[in-house]
């Protein structure tokens, strides 16, 4: 019988223990293809970052428009917080101010009063149309750039 799931101390998830084989050192191929993806994926969030500026966003702002606009028929606040891989109290703290600074609409959820679903404005439909038209190249050189690693494999 398999071992007995613990708890990994990090993340607080039951996962099962790594097994007892080492595994083979890198290779100089495997370092290269870590490099290109670190520099590939860097470089995709540094012009995401400097496009979402020029749209009047915060890096994190256009996270949160994107993950809300990017679920059907808008959003309850809780998966947003799972698809945005933040604490609970960080993604409130960025609907509120996105509220305030009228790019994102909040509605009760009428079955569970702790609950809201989000929506964007028109402001911040056109704010993040802006920033996600411009970011097309460079999503599409990103995709290609991880085809061509997934290739060399």
């Amino acid at each position: 019988a398999p071992p007995p799931p613990h708890r990994c101390p990090a993340r607080r998830l039951r996962c099962r223990p790594m097994p007892e084989t080492r595994p083979r050192a890198p290779s100089d191929e495997d370092y290269l293809r870590a490099a290109a993806l670190r520099h590939a994926l860097r470089r995709f969030l540094r012009t995401s970052e400097q496009v979402a500026r020029e749209h009047g966003l915060t890096p994190q702002r256009y996270l949160l428009l994107l993950m809300i606009r990017g679920t059907p028929d808008g959003s309850a606040s809780s998966p947003t917080v799972e698809r945005m891989n933040l604490a609970q109290n960080t993604v409130t703290d960025l609907v509120a101010r996105a509220e305030a600074a009228g790019l994102v609409r909040r509605e009760q959820a009428e079955h569970d009063a702790r609950s809201s679903w989000l929506q964007l404005t028109a402001e911040g439909e056109r704010r993040l149309a802006g920033a996600v038209t411009d970011l097309g190249p460079e999503r599409s050189a990103l995709i290609e750039a991880l085809a061509h690693l997934e290739d060399e494999e």
